[in-house]
Formats: C-alpha cells, structure tokens, sequence
C-alpha cells in the first residue's frame, strides 16, 4: 500500500516517518520514581519487540529517574509530561529521547521558547498529544464537542505554537476513545500536514473490546496508509498492548512476522485445529519470519482456502495432507501436525533468508 508522505523524526536511533517501518511503542505504569521496577518494565518491552517506550514525569523525582534508565535501556524513552516546563527542561538535560509535552498547557510564550530552544540544541523531538477529553475550552467553544474537526484544530494549534519558534521536530498524536473520531481526525490531520502521527484509540478499554477498537482504528488508518507509530492501548499487560500491534501490522503486510491461517472448524473437521493453530502461533510470535502457515480442518476446503500459505495442513481420516501453496506434497500423522509444520516453516523461512 501508498504510504502518506511525512517528514522524517529521529527518537534516538529510531527513525519514523518518510517511508521509515512503522515504530510500536508502549507505555510503562509503574512509578518512574521507582527506577528498577520501571527498568523492569521497559526490559520486558524491550524483550517483547517494542522500538519506543513512554513513561509518565510527574514530579522532579521521576525526572530523576531518566540517567539511570537511558544507561540501562537499549530503546528510546519518552517523557510523558503535562504542564510543568520545567519537567521538560530538565529531562532534556537528562538526557531523554523525546518529550511529550502540549505547548498550549505550559504558559506563556517564554516557556514554549525555552522547550522548544533546549530541545532543539538537544536534537530531542516534541510529541504533541491532542486527547478527546481534554481539548481547550475555546476550541470546545466553537465545535460544541469533541468531534473529528475540534481535534484537528486542536493539534494545528499546538503545531503553530512551537512553529512560532522555528521548531519542527514534532510528531503529533490525535487520540479519541471514539473509533470513528479518532479515524477521522486524524484523516482530516494527515491532509493538512506532513509531521508524522502516532496512532492509538485512547482508553480503548480491556483486552477483547481495546484490541476490537484499536484493530478497527489503527487498522483503518494504515490502510489509508496513514501512520508512522504506534500504540495499542490496553487495560492490561503491557507485553500484550506490544503484541497486539506487531499483529496488526503484520496482518496488513506493514511488518515481517508469522502470520497463522485456521479455520474456524465444521463437523468434516477431522484434527484439533484451536490447539495445533494456538500452538503455532505462540512458538513463532515475535519471530523475524515472513512467512503464512496454515492449519485447516478438512481436505474438502483446507488446501484451496488456504492457498496462499507457505506451508499448511488439512485434517484427514486418521492423518492430514501437508501442502505448500494449496499443492498437496504428502501425508502425515495427526499426531505429528505441530512438529512436522514447526520444522517445516523454519525450512522456508532459512530458504527464504538465503534469497535476500
């Protein structure tokens, strides 16, 4: 797919933006002040595939905690801060990768300048993060409610603010717990502007309801080709909100990973696709493949539907048929289905590695 042209931002040794993949990143949600509970955390996403973590500066305390976990951490860390310039000043003397901050929530003009002049002499970029619940009382004003043309405005207004001072290195967010708001202000966004967006659906609930909302949302969006970051919010494990995306972007060809085909069974179903399929997909998650497996239930449908897999099974009478790319090459135990495909796949996929 076209990918929406935006300018390039580095956070760190990360670049996002101009045609960059497509950064996943996370959020912490213990108390930074606690530096190795937060470490932990931030080793855990590290672990899990995440390119970008944020976490929350509240407090002079929390600041504190920046040198010690830019010397440990191996990915680069945002400063979520809200308010208090000086919280932002001072992580920049830390150290820190990027600064979340909205300059209309700061003060005056002489602290938007200060932000942005000691970012700039930093190379630190400025995310802009413009919230649904939170947007400025004139812009409420005017649109009567949070809608998609409130948010955008809001985000433009937030841009022109550090423009002003000649500084450019900004990503933006436009958030909303709204799946249709969110997509449709940050459309209105990415026409408008080329500054690189971060996408996430705000509050976007629990495990099941955030990854159908975040799904519909971010999916959307890149589709459109828009996005050049990423959140999934989740109500739950961070590790989990990290998978979730890395899922969606491989599911839209955006990211190498395994992608698992299964069907959802009929009675012709002849194996136990729900464990061979789970099995599958938890042994490769997170995986630098590319590559489609398939587990499907019967010979009637199974190699047909599944064609486009590298490499697939479908249930049998006491066995089921292997078969690449829907061509059935042999027969194997149903017993045997997890580890002959495991080996199989690595197969194609060192195949696959020695034609790059």
């Amino acid at each position: 797919m076209e990918r929406r042209k935006s300018r390039e931002v580095k956070i760190g040794n990360v670049k996002i933006g101009a045609g960059n993949p497509i950064a996943v990143q996370s959020m912490t949600f213990t108390k930074t002040s606690d530096k190795e509970a937060t470490l932990r955390q931030i080793k855990q996403l590290e672990e899990a595939g995440c390119d970008i973590v944020r976490f929350s500066v509240p407090d002079e305390d929390c600041a504190k905690s920046v040198p010690y976990l830019k010397e440990h951490a191996n990915i680069p860390l945002v400063a979520d801060i809200h308010f208090n310039y000086r919280l932002a000043l001072k992580c920049a003397e830390y150290g820190i990768d990027k600064i979340r901050i909205n300059p209309g929530n700061i003060g005056d003009d002489d602290r938007v300048r200060a932000v942005a002049d000691e970012c700039r002499k930093r190379n630190i970029p400025i995310r802009i993060g413009v919230n649904g619940g939170s947007l400025e009382k004139h812009i409420l004003a005017k649109y009567g409610s949070p809608t998609p043309e409130a948010l955008c405005e809001s985000a433009l207004y937030h841009v022109s603010l550090l423009e002003k001072f000649d500084f450019h290195d900004i990503v933006v967010s436009i958030k909303s717990s709204d799946v249709h708001t969110t997509i449709e202000a940050n459309r209105l966004f990415a026409e408008r502007t080329d500054y690189p967006l971060h996408l996430g659906v705000t509050e976007a609930g629990t495990e099941r309801m955030g990854l159908i909302k975040s799904s519909i949302g971010l999916g959307s969006l890149l589709s459109d080709g828009i996005g050049d970051t990423m959140r999934v919010s989740l109500s739950d494990d961070v590790v989990k909100e990290v998978n979730a995306a890395k899922d969606i972007l491989s599911a839209l060809g955006l990211r190498r990973g395994v992608r698992v085909i299964s069907c959802p069974t009929c009675s012709r179903c002849n194996i136990n696709v729900f464990e061979n399929a789970k099995k599958i997909e938890e042994i490769f998650r997170g995986k630098d493949m590319d590559l489609s497996i398939a587990v499907m239930g019967c010979a009637v449908n199974g190699p047909g539907e599944a064609r486009e897999a590298d490499i697939g099974v479908a249930g049998g009478d006491g066995s089921a048929l292997l078969f690449r790319h829907g061509e059935i090459v042999g027969s194997i135990d149903a017993d045997k289905i997890f580890e002959v495909l495991v080996s199989e796949a690595e197969k194609i996929a060192e195949a696959k590695k020695a034609e790059i």
